[in-house]
């Protein structure tokens, strides 16, 4: 078991990792982009690989966001209840992201193979072919689902979730 779970922390922590790359190859298109106006120059396609890159960096990030306690979570109803009842709301509440996740998952694969398969191209200068900036986006939703199923096992099996409460404390600050 312990191989299982450092093996899935390691996963969102990398995820998290080529999300911060995407937010970085961000800047670099942007000021590529600046540079090459400032010059005459064109750089045919920029806007678009920043939006793929925006779109990885959000859909990467999910997972390790979760596990961090960065995702919005409306606690005030938890925090009133008694340990069982917020346990049972705890179940109920990551059985149904776990769900949502894994069926957004199924319908993104989907989505990326008939891209691949009818050999979509991208409208812009760039004519990248879809169902490579749209695979990141089953990646992140399938990353995303495992985390929230693995804090649905975490709460039925131990009685709490796995996330940690760092935002909490870094926003005491500002």
């Amino acid at each position: 078991m312990q191989v299982i779970r450092r093996t899935l922390d390691f996963l969102y922590l990398c995820s998290g990792i080529v999300a911060a790359l995407c937010l970085i190859s961000i800047l670099v298109l942007i000021v590529a982009q600046m540079v090459a106006r400032w010059t005459g120059e064109i750089f045919p396609g920029a806007p678009d690989y920043a939006g793929y890159a925006m779109a990885a960096a959000s859909f990467l990030a999910f997972a390790n966001a979760l596990s961090r306690g960065a995702h919005i979570r409306v606690s005030i109803l938890l925090n009133a209840v008694p340990a069982g009842i917020k346990r049972l709301l705890e179940i109920w509440c990551f059985a149904i992201g776990a769900a949502v996740a894994w069926y957004f998952t199924y319908y993104a694969y989907w989505f990326v193979y008939w891209s691949w398969k009818f050999n979509e191209v991208s409208q812009g200068q760039d004519a990248t072919a879809l169902w490579i900036p749209q695979s990141v986006m089953v990646v992140g939703g399938g990353l995303m689902a495992i985390a929230l199923t693995d804090n649905l096992f975490h709460v039925i099996f131990r009685g709490e979730h796995r996330l940690t409460s760092d935002t909490v404390e870094q926003s005491h600050g500002e």
